[in-house]
């Protein structure tokens, strides 16, 4: 069950600096395509905060399965002064009870693979044209990658970002056909074997 974390009503005069992303929370918003963004496992939501005050997205649903990152994560949403007209905190696993917000573009960063595709089995509703997925996964890339062939998601672009390693960022949609890769195209992905950058080359070597 989701639990609605209330964002406090901003008190502070003062405008706070934006959270600086690193390389691997920044590649986001190469994919954003500016509607209503959800959020998995916000933590500070520094993202959400990042896409709102950039005019990236129109609202932001930020969603941990703690309950102390999430009352966080709206602490932090009201000092950058983002109020409830632009964005909702919820305690939830996964992406339970995001559906009624109607969500266009789903980030989940920072988990391992499998947990990943666990949380996207546990939300058919994703098996929509309008939905982008825009995926991080620590581990077992492969596995992320294999689910999306397999469930019939598009790996429309791909980025490889490095800060103390090398980072993946999948971002697929749903189109309904069945694909099969290499194993070297899962492990380290086809649009990035194509472009066999300086980070694409660590990689594979």
């Amino acid at each position: 069950m989701a639990i609605l974390i209330p964002i406090p009503n901003g008190t502070s005069t003062a405008t706070p600096t934006l959270p600086r992303l690193d390389a691997r929370l920044g590649a986001a918003l190469n994919y954003v395509r500016g509607g209503t963004v959800a959020d998995v496992g916000t933590d500070h939501a520094y993202l959400p905060i990042v896409l709102l005050k950039r005019g990236l997205c129109r609202f932001a649903i930020a969603s941990d399965i703690h309950k102390g990152p999430a009352q966080i994560a709206a602490q932090h949403l009201a000092a950058h002064g983002i109020s409830a007209d632009n964005a909702v905190v919820l305690q939830t696993d996964g992406l339970n009870g995001v559906e009624p917000y109607h969500p266009d573009d789903i980030l989940i960063f920072g988990m391992g693979g499998e947990m990943i595709v666990h949380i996207l089995e546990d939300a058919p509703w994703l098996q929509a044209p309008h939905v982008r997925l825009i995926l991080q996964p620590m581990t077992h890339a492969e596995l992320l990658r294999t689910y999306l062939d397999n469930a019939g998601f598009c790996i429309v672009a791909e980025q490889l970002c490095q800060t103390d390693r090398v980072y993946q960022v999948i971002c697929a949609e749903y189109d309904g056909h069945i694909r099969t890769h290499s194993p070297m195209e899962r492990l380290i992905g086809t649009h990035n074997l194509q472009r066999r950058d300086e980070q694409c080359v660590a990689l594979v070597n």
